[in-house]
């Protein structure tokens, strides 16, 4: 039998109209929907559906992806149920990872996240805090010219190594600004700053991190079907206790997706992507293993021919 590892992408992939699909034609996941709207006295129809700013902001990003993520992955089991060789996902998507295996309920997931996209929300007000993109530099690069500039006073660090030569950074917003010259001059294709107010995966969010984990261990569970890889470690867990202090440590480091992926190659025939289509691009960059997605009702019967 083929050996699946199945990935849950992260802030970044939300788009208007996703689940859509699903929600009109499917009565379990018109049902997931609704109870998660319910649980947070929020209506998703309206937030994944509609145009609107709230699906931008990350406290409301954060469980729209999770919801789409949970709700693809439960419709692929309704039809075909299949154990992972292990799971993982993209920051906030290790999250959706977990709750896959049973780590946790997903109304409970949904919350989670949605106090997570708060916590970091709160953490980065008044820091004037944000991230950048950076095309065509290598780790070690990155580091060397992040680890300098600490020492010169600036506030940067590493926060996701996604791919060979596509990393981001985060820290303070003019900090990071004012070194896009030192980036290109040192080889970068491109530095773009990102679209957000919060510095993910990096120290600034240390205020975050006590009021998480009172959630994470409120709501995270003691089995799991089967391991999850840590974007902190590149490494499997498979118990509540790790995965809390995993996923506290999640706030303030960087998310090592690329070493990952590395990981989880050696135990798959195929990824899953559920709920989106961003890391199979940049799966590309790193594996040679195919990577499907499940983004609609469409997608979702592809893929049952295809594993």
């Amino acid at each position: 039998m083929n050996q699946n590892v199945f990935i849950f992408p992260g802030q970044g992939s939300q788009k208007v109209g996703m689940g859509k699909d699903f929600y009109e034609n499917d009565s379990l996941a018109k049902e997931m929907i609704e109870k998660a709207s319910q649980r947070l006295n929020l209506d998703f129809t309206e937030l994944l559906f509609e145009e609107n700013d709230r699906l931008e902001q990350t406290e409301f990003t954060q469980p729209a992806i999770l919801l789409v993520s949970l709700v693809a992955y439960t419709l692929f089991q309704k039809k075909l149920k299949q154990k992972p060789s292990c799971v993982l996902g993209h920051s906030l998507g290790e999250i959706s990872a977990l709750s896959s295996v049973g780590g946790l309920d997903y109304l409970d997931a949904v919350e989670l996240v949605h106090q997570r996209g708060l916590l970091m929300k709160q953490a980065c007000e008044g820091l004037n805090a944000g991230m950048m993109a950076l095309i065509g530099l290598s780790d070690e690069k990155v580091e060397q010219i992040t680890t300098f500039q600490r020492e010169e006073g600036k506030k940067i660090w590493a926060a996701n190594y996604n791919s060979d030569g596509q990393i981001v950074v985060a820290g303070d917003k003019d900090d990071l600004a004012s070194l896009e010259s030192v980036f290109k001059e040192a080889g970068a294709k491109r530095a773009l700053l990102l679209n957000m107010s919060v510095a993910s995966h990096c120290p600034l969010l240390k205020s975050a991190q006590e009021p998480l984990k009172k959630y994470l261990d409120k709501y995270i569970k003691n089995e799991f079907i089967a391991p999850v890889i840590s974007n902190v470690s590149a490494q499997e867990y498979k118990t509540k206790n790790d995965a809390i202090d995993l996923l506290e440590k999640q706030l303030i480091m960087p998310v090592k997706y690329k070493h990952s992926i590395l990981e989880a190659e050696k135990r798959a025939d195929k990824f899953i992507e559920f709920g989106g289509n961003v890391l199979k691009g940049l799966n590309r960059r790193i594996t040679s293993k195919p990577t499907l997605c499940i983004t609609d009702m469409q997608s979702l019967e592809q893929v049952l021919t295809e594993v």
